[in-house]
């Protein structure tokens, strides 16, 4: 019998920039010339149907203005388009369109449109460079900052992805203006789960200035996506591929993402981790580490924000504890919570060990009594 040993040892820089900012397309178009994704000059710019007119479409027109290949690949707003359908569609696009190796995919858009696009990007002729362009403030907290991108499925949600990392990072704060005042307040809850796991002082700030942020002035609006980029890179530095650390980052979101999907997208993703953040503090008291106070307080400013503290009533509660049972940290078909100790910090639970099982039946009676 005869073996041969393949050596592929090799260390790889994933380093990016994130850029904040405010009309961020010209700085966009700078980098791209400066050499950005190197010599390339085929560009895919993947985006929803809500962003495409805003956004994406102007960033087309500024790259062929240029003298580069570029093209819109749209697909429907909302979390249930994505999907391996949705993706599927997409490469089939860019394939038709003559779409291969020698592209850069550029992602507009919010959290459903960087996860999908940075998923495209990582399987795509086994893998193309990609750039976030991020427009919505949940996307400019959470999604395009991490570089975990995936799709749903009826039977779990964000099981079926990968890990990959974008080339920069662009939060045009200017986009915002734009937003619904319901996604605004939707960002706000990912901000708000920040602040609870891992900024006490940051929670403190948001109490203070939260009027002014609902109002988008410049000041108050730069500080807060700052520090949700400096929240999240100390967390992903430190675990990039969600071995232990990183899953404090899934506050709120065991609960939260079940009421997402049960409730057949009617809530948004923001207001189902709002409500997934009560239920995980009333977790935490019941389990001797939240006080009261810090309960009250999380809640207090979940409802100023004007987001949702309670399950509706439309919900079946016996299919949400079901729901609970997709969740990525589920192990050995054990429920599994991350649990806040107070306000800007998790309990560790052994040595890089951030989640603890609990009881279905203590699972239940959190989701009943809300």
């Amino acid at each position: 019998m005869a073996k041969f040993q393949v050596e592929l040892k090799k260390v790889v820089d994933d380093s990016y920039e994130i850029e904040i900012g405010y009309g961020l397309t010209g700085q966009l178009l700078k980098d791209i010339a400066g050499g950005l994704v190197g010599g390339i000059r085929k560009f895919a710019v993947i985006t929803d149907t809500n962003v495409a007119p805003l956004y994406a479409a102007p960033v087309v027109e500024k790259l062929q203005e240029s003298g580069y290949q570029a093209e819109l690949f749209t697909f429907e707003a909302g979390e249930k388009s994505k999907t391996r359908e949705t993706k599927a569609v997409l490469e089939d696009a860019m394939l038709a369109a003559g779409y291969r190796r020698d592209c850069c995919i550029i992602a507009v858009g919010g959290g459903v449109v960087t996860d999908l696009a940075g998923f495209v990007a990582g399987t795509y002729g086994r893998g193309v460079p990609f750039i976030n362009y991020a427009t919505t403030l949940l996307a400019a907290a959470d999604a395009s900052v991490g570089g975990k991108t995936a799709v749903d499925t009826p039977l779990a949600t964000n099981l079926i992805g990968l890990f990959n990392q974008p080339e920069k990072v662009y939060l045009d704060l200017a986009s915002w203006r734009t937003l619904p005042k319901r996604e605004i307040r939707s960002g706000l809850a990912e901000t708000i789960k920040h602040a609870c796991m891992a900024d006490e002082a940051f929670f403190d700030y948001l109490e203070e200035h939260l009027d002014a942020i609902l109002r988008l002035e410049q000041e108050s609006c730069e500080h807060m996506a700052q520090k949700n980029c400096q929240i999240k890179y100390h967390v992903v530095m430190q675990d990039e591929r969600e071995s232990g650390l990183r899953e404090i980052l899934n506050l709120g979101h065991t609960v939260g993402r079940a009421i997402e999907t049960v409730s057949g997208y009617r809530l948004l993703h923001g207001e189902a981790v709002s409500i997934g953040l009560v239920a995980e503090a009333h977790l935490a008291r019941q389990l001797g580490y939240l006080s009261d106070a810090d309960v009250d307080r999380m809640t207090a400013l979940l409802k100023r924000v004007g987001l949702p503290v309670q399950i509706p009533d439309y919900i079946d509660r016996e299919e949400l504890v079901r729901k609970l049972y997709t969740d990525k940290k589920v192990r050995d078909g054990k429920l599994r919570f991350v649990v806040q100790k107070k306000i800007g910090e998790i309990v560790c639970f052994g040595v890089n060990v951030y989640a603890t099982p609990v009881t279905e039946n203590l699972a239940r009676d959190i989701i009943c009594g809300l």
